[in-house]
């Protein structure tokens, strides 16, 4: 039931036989995937089981040992997170990456600063727009947060959440990578990180998911890419299968020697 999808306009991301080993072990093997500018996919399996070394390996983290990578419509070679950044994949992380000590605004600006001028190492910031554009893409992904000078570190982990994924929005129009986007937050933050999700699904902003929630990727995703031991299993259509049979591909197990909720 894999299905891979031929290279096109359409397809935002795709691997062909991306494979990275560390000395003797072989993290991740062969592994082919695609992703369409309108799809949501999430990236499930056991730990170890190569998810976090495919994601390093298409956001530049880590270089593969051999394989190929297209993204919007060309062969890339990301030799850094920046360069896949530049190219326009966001990626937001389990740990966030939001400096603490600094507001909403200098969140959504680091590294991207508007500045009236720069002589040399020193540079004059233009706050006030900078401020407005953080408004704007809060609004446009439905997220409210009352007072944008307030440090990050004094707001919820949904707040610091949803600060994390609208400046993923905000810069990565072309693909969202997300890690366990909803890990550790409460029931009523979760449902309002989801909510974001589904509304970036309406802008047709394409999102990588990985969870372990399978509640969760059946309630937000297209598509559901199984890994098991470096390899990716299947790649099947989350209203084609159950619960159930996901487990039994991420196990290996006849589906009905373990339960849905051990993995929910």
């Amino acid at each position: 039931m894999k299905e891979m999808s031929d290279l096109s306009k359409e397809v935002i991301l795709k691997t062909v036989g991306l494979t990275k080993h560390y000395g003797g072990v072989r993290a991740l093997e062969d592994a082919n995937f695609s992703i369409s500018s309108n799809e949501h996919i999430a990236i499930v399996g056991d730990n170890g089981a190569g998810k976090s070394t495919f994601v390093r390996s298409i956001t530049g983290v880590e270089r593969p040992t051999s394989g190929k990578i297209f993204f919007d419509g060309k062969e890339v070679n990301f030799r850094s997170p920046t360069d896949a950044r530049e190219s326009g994949i966001e990626t937001v992380y389990q740990n966030l990456a939001l400096a603490d000590d600094l507001d909403v605004t200098s969140n959504i600006f680091l590294g991207r600063e508007i500045e009236y001028f720069k002589l040399g190492p020193l540079s004059w910031l233009n706050k006030s727009a900078m401020k407005k554009k953080s408004s704007e893409l809060l609004a446009q992904t439905g997220i409210k947060i009352g007072n944008l000078n307030q440090a990050v570190a004094s707001m919820s982990g949904g707040q610091r959440q949803c600060v994390a994924i609208s400046r993923a929005a905000g810069w990565g129009s072309k693909l969202i990578v997300m890690d366990e986007p909803t890990a550790a937050l409460g029931i009523q933050e979760t449902k309002k990180v989801e909510e974001i999700i589904k509304n970036l699904k309406e802008r047709d902003i394409p999102v990588i998911i990985i969870s372990h929630n399978l509640r969760q990727v059946f309630d937000l995703v297209d598509k559901i890419a199984v890994f098991r031991q470096g390899r990716i299993i299947d790649i099947v259509k989350t209203n084609e299968v159950s619960g159930n049979d996901v487990v039994a591909l991420i196990t290996g197990l006849d589906k009905k020697n373990r339960a849905v909720g051990e993995y929910i």
